[in-house]
């Protein structure tokens, strides 16, 4: 056996790594062809937050459209907003370069990677907490571990920037999932996610009732 090739795209505790690394068998992971279309449906999800694209289709279906003004006046635009990344790995770098041609100014926080490396990507290294407090955008794209389960939780979502967008594109363990729904719920941020601490989601889940989360 000379390799061991993941096609989930997660390093899961399912290879004796130590003993595979000994006896000179690689272990390969397909995660930077996935992140290519993850990012695209990422920055979907950034345009939905901000534009309101799916909420105005929701609307139209229940008969209570609203037109003008009032129809964009949450709304704001990506160009020249300040987007934060948690994490910086092959999604994040997906990411990146589809938001070039909105001219954002971009913060990263990711405790793995020093600061020059971040810069060379067009990112200002930044620390989570003002990653939180300064973007209008944050994707989370941080890979799950050990030690980084739940460490979103409420006090972070209540430090990010009212009507902030928070697009969840990871894994959900690395957020407390009831305490995003409850910064949703509250109207504080907005939230776009994937991934969800129990997949199939239950169909009487509290995320499928709320107007401010974007699930896919």
């Amino acid at each position: 056996l000379r390799a061991v090739i993941n096609v989930e795209g997660n390093f899961l505790p399912n290879i004796d790594y130590e003993h595979a690394f000994r006896r000179g068998v690689r272990a390969l992971n397909v995660s930077p062809v996935f992140a290519e279309p993850v990012a695209e449906v990422a920055l979907g999800m950034a345009l939905d937050l901000a534009r309101g694209i799916s909420r105005s289709d929701r609307y139209f279906r229940q008969g209570v459209e609203k037109y003008g003004l009032a129809a964009n006046r949450d709304a704001y635009s990506l160009r020249r907003q300040t987007i934060g990344f948690i994490g910086m790995g092959d999604l994040g770098r997906a990411i990146l370069p589809l938001l070039a041609p909105f001219d954002p100014h971009v913060l990263a926080y990711d405790p793995w990677l020093p600061g020059d490396y971040l810069a060379s990507l067009g990112c200002a290294a930044a620390s989570l907490d003002a990653v939180l407090a300064q973007s209008r955008v944050i994707f989370v794209v941080a890979g799950a571990t050990s030690q980084n389960q739940g460490f979103l939780g409420a006090a972070e979502f209540a430090s990010m920037r009212a009507n902030a967008s928070l697009i969840l594109v990871s894994r959900a363990g690395v957020v407390d999932f009831d305490a995003m729904l409850d910064a949703v719920e509250c109207g504080h941020i907005r939230v776009a996610t994937d991934v969800f601490p129990q997949e199939p989601l239950p169909a009487n889940h509290r995320a499928r009732q709320l107007d401010g989360i974007l699930l896919s």
